[in-house]
C-alpha cells in the first residue's frame, strides 16, 4: 500500500467519524433550508414564515393553522396583482402598479404594505434587522435534532414560494366564495391582512372576515373588500 492510499483511508475514514459524530449530536440531518433571501421564492418565503406564528408564539393554535394563514396571505398577494375587483383600481388595493409579486410586497416601503419588506435606495429587497433575526432563529431551532414542527413550516413556505414562481398558487382560496357580511356585499378573496387586533382595520372599503368564515389566522385578521360594482 503506497503513501497516498494510506492518506485516502485516513481521510474517508475520518469524514465517517465525522459524520457519525454530527448525528449523533444533532448537527448532519434532514434540516429546513431556505433559498437566498435575494432570490424570489426566498425572499417571498421569507414574507410567508415572518407572518405566521410557530410554536410558543402569538397566535399559535396549530401547524395546520399556520399553514393556512400562510396560503392565505400568498393569496392576498396574488389577488393584489390577478384578481382587482370590478370598479377598483390596482393601486387602491395594492398601493402600486405591477405585476411582480416583490414589488406588492415591497409597496409603501419599510412600514408599507408587508411591514419590515422593503426595497433598499438601490432597489434590492430587503428586510429590516428584526424579520432576519427571527427566521435565523427559527431556522436554528427547526435544524436541531429531529425534523419537527419548525422544519415542516419552514419547508411548507418554501414550498409554497417556489410553486408559486414556477406555476402560481399551490393550494385553494378560502375566501374566494365569500359574497355577503353582516348584510354587506362583498367580491369574494381577501385583499389584506393585520394583526388579530380589534384596533388593526386597514379602513376604506375593506370588510372584515369574521371569525365564522375562519376571518382569523395565524394570529391574523383577514379583509376582503365591499362590492361597488353589480
Amino acid at each position: 500500500m503506497n503513501y497516498l492510499q494510506i492518506i485516502n483511508k485516513k481521510f474517508i475514514a475520518g469524514v465517517l467519524i465525522f459524520f457519525l459524530l454530527s448525528t449523533l449530536n444533532g448537527v448532519v440531518h434532514a434540516g429546513a433550508q431556505l433559498q437566498p433571501a435575494d432570490s424570489k421564492s426566498g425572499y417571498l418565503a421569507r414574507l410567508l414564515i415572518n407572518e405566521a406564528p410557530f410554536p410558543g408564539e402569538r397566535g399559535w393554535v396549530s401547524e395546520k393553522n399556520s399553514e393556512a394563514a400562510m396560503l392565505a396571505i400568498l393569496w392576498v398577494c396574488h389577488g393584489r396583482i390577478h384578481h382587482i375587483p370590478s370598479g377598483y383600481k390596482q393601486v387602491e388595493v395594492a398601493a402600486v402598479h405591477s405585476s411582480d409579486i416583490i414589488d406588492i410586497i415591497t409597496a409603501g416601503g419599510e412600514r408599507g404594505q408587508c411591514d419590515g419588506f422593503y426595497r433598499d435606495a438601490s432597489g434590492k429587497p430587503c428586510f429590516v434587522p428584526r424579520v432576519e433575526k427571527r427566521i435565523n432563529y427559527l431556522l436554528t431551532i427547526a435544524n436541531k435534532g429531529k425534523p419537527g414542527k419548525f422544519a415542516h413550516l419552514m419547508r411548507y413556505a418554501q414550498d409554497l414560494a417556489d410553486a408559486y414562481v414556477a406555476d402560481g398558487v399551490l393550494g385553494v382560496d378560502r375566501f374566494a366564495g365569500l359574497t355577503e357580511i353582516n348584510r354587506i356585499r362583498v367580491t369574494g378573496q381577501a385583499y389584506a391582512w393585520m394583526t388579530d387586533m380589534d384596533y388593526y382595520n386597514p379602513g376604506g372599503n375593506f370588510v372584515r372576515i369574521p371569525n365564522e368564515m375562519k376571518g382569523s389566522l395565524g394570529g391574523n385578521r383577514f379583509f376582503t373588500l365591499k362590492r361597488i360594482k353589480p
